[in-house]
């Protein structure tokens, strides 16, 4: 394909961030800590091998997801307990925060609702950053690994992708149908999970996750929720996924409870006013 004389002025055109936060409050990190520090544990679940776990946080609670046995990572859903419509929305909270979720950054809501959900308030993968491949920890770029992906690329079925578990530890939670609780199953927070696009095609990539452990992010609560979280059948996804090959291990979500923070209040729905125009 022939290039325009003027291609490399084109490309040569500054970036401009699509959405820069800076308006946004700043979370009160050592205010959140200082909570944590008082709170104590109301709640624990695991989140078996090839499976996933729900569990509950109420606004102003925190919940931590550890590794306990090996590296492993996980696939994280969030509603809003009182509406299942609200839930997390991973394409805004990339568009806010970028592509990986770093201390400070918040997980935001679904359209109309637009809140803030949860706010991260520890990783103790912090340290990694970006790697020399452009990888990151804990992306908002991989939707789930899912059984019609699958059976499109493989001409297969397999039953415990994350989307799957997802659905029926929400199904489960809920008292719902398979069908009724999978309309509510939606892109995830790859927790752990080591991410970024190839610099020559873009396209989307894993590589064996740091995590180790002892390892765990942790999360203070906005409003009340309701969570799944996925242990993925690819492991520390090194390899592969949506297989029974990878070796896994299972992950633990802690709930904590007691004092909020001074002022602290639950995030309010959207004020847009939803005229569109009209």
């Amino acid at each position: 394909m022939t290039q325009p004389p003027d291609a490399d002025e084109r490309r040569a055109v500054a970036p401009v961030v699509c959405y820069p936060p800076e308006t946004l409050d700043p979370p009160d990190l050592e205010g959140y800590l200082k909570a944590l520090s008082g709170y104590e544990k109301t709640g624990e679940v695991i989140a078996q091998p090839r499976d996933a776990a729900s569990f509950k946080v109420p606004a102003g609670g925190v919940f931590r997801i550890s590794s306990i046995e090996g590296p492993q990572v996980g696939d994280l859903n969030l509603w809003y307990a009182g509406d299942l419509n609200e839930r997390f929305f991973s394409g805004k909270t990339r568009a806010l925060h970028g592509t990986h979720m770093n201390l400070g950054d918040r997980l935001w809501s679904t359209l109309p609702y637009l809140r803030t959900m949860a706010t991260v308030i520890e990783d103790t993968l912090g340290w990694y950053g970006f790697d020399a491949f452009g990888g990151g920890v804990h992306d908002v770029i991989g939707t789930r690994c899912d059984p019609y992906t699958g059976r499109l690329l493989s001409g297969g079925d397999y039953h415990y992708c994350c989307h799957s578990n997802l659905t029926r530890a929400l199904a489960d939670a809920r008292g719902l149908s398979l069908a009724e609780a999978e309309v509510y199953v939606h892109d995830v927070l790859n927790v752990f999970m080591c991410t970024g696009f190839t610099r020559d095609t873009g396209q989307y990539f894993m590589k064996a996750s740091p995590v180790r452990p002892g390892d765990h992010i942790t999360f203070f609560a906005e409003i009340d929720l309701l969570g799944a979280l996925s242990a993925c059948p690819g492991g520390d996804c090194s390899t592969s996924h949506s297989s029974d090959e990878a070796a896994c291990y299972p992950l633990l979500v802690e709930v904590f409870e007691g004092d909020v923070p001074p002022g602290w209040k639950p995030s309010k729905l959207n004020a847009y006013d939803r005229s569109h125009g009209r």
